[in-house]
């Protein structure tokens, strides 16, 4: 009998799951709700203030800024979260450099400005900021030589993200955007082996429906260490607008007990005010049906 790799990947995958639940790792899923974010410039409005009302209205609990000037919108976004039920989840990147840099220097811009921009990041109550290790082009060092290297510089800025109430996301990229960090279960064993409070990761939907074999295994294989997720098709534009399906993965999401955000971060084929309450509609479904 033979079998594809890919089907053999799934196929002991899935086995490693059914052991897992047997064990008793996979927990309750009766209080595991949906809580929708976006980031800030998917949203249509003129303030931000107005782009969190709206949110409100369409069924939004968290907004997800980019980290660009955040130390100064801290005010601003605390004035407009003011009396609503929208809080900030993750941060989207906005620091200098490459925290696996061949350079020393552009490691320690990447670790300085990640440090003075969790600052912020705490300030505003965010989960936590997404740092991606690097992008194509942005070191010359091998996975090999990168890895031990990326574990001494999260191990001193998830110290620094702990003391601020915050984390480090590290996110996992498909291999078009990067060759270092491409699937979750690579991302959750950094973070076992960095060992600190202020350092877990994401996942996204769009970089899994090319990485990963199974959404629901690859968000299990993350456990505890996941705390944020973005949400695109496949055609990286809003759910619902192509034949993605959200189902598997939000499987996934209630075994482990996910508790955080799961985020907009797409394109958008139509009107945004159309379009975006019938995408928040067809999650609410897709997360009913897993």
């Amino acid at each position: 009998m033979s079998i594809d790799r890919r089907g053999f990947i799934k196929s002991a995958g899935l086995a490693g799951l059914a052991i897992g639940a047997a064990a008793g790792q996979v927990r309750g899923q009766e209080d595991v709700v949906l809580k929708l974010s976006s980031q800030e410039g998917r949203i249509p409005g003129e303030s931000l203030r107005e782009k969190v009302q709206r949110m409100a209205e369409w069924g939004f609990v968290g907004i997800e800024p980019h980290g660009g000037g955040l130390g100064n919108r801290v005010e601003e976004y605390q004035q407009a979260l003011e009396g609503t039920p929208v809080s900030v989840s993750a941060v989207c990147a906005g620091y200098e450099g490459c925290i696996i840099s061949h350079d020393e220097a552009e490691r320690q811009k990447a670790i300085d400005t990640i440090k003075t921009l969790l600052d912020a990041v705490g300030a505003i109550g965010s989960t936590g900021l997404i740092v991606v290790p690097a992008f194509h082009g942005q070191t010359e060092l091998s996975s090999q030589e990168a890895r031990p290297i990326l574990i001494d510089n999260l191990r001193e800025v998830g110290e620094h993200a702990a003391s601020v109430g915050t984390c480090v996301l590290l996110e996992p990229l498909n291999r078009g955007e990067c060759y270092f960090l491409r699937q979750l279960a690579d991302a959750a064993a950094i973070c076992r082996d960095v060992d600190s409070e202020g350092v877990r990761m994401m996942g996204d939907f769009y970089h899994m429906g090319i990485e990963e074999t199974s959404d629901r295994g690859a968000f299990i294989s993350a456990g505890e260490y996941l705390r944020h997720v973005h949400l695109a098709s496949l055609r990286r534009v809003l759910p619902g607008q192509d034949e993605r399906s959200f189902v598997d993965g939000f499987r996934g999401l209630k075994e482990i007990g996910f508790t955080e955000y799961c985020s907009l971060e797409c394109g958008c084929d139509g009107d945004p005010m159309e379009e975006i309450p019938k995408s928040v509609a067809f999650l609410n479904q897709q997360w009913a049906e897993a």
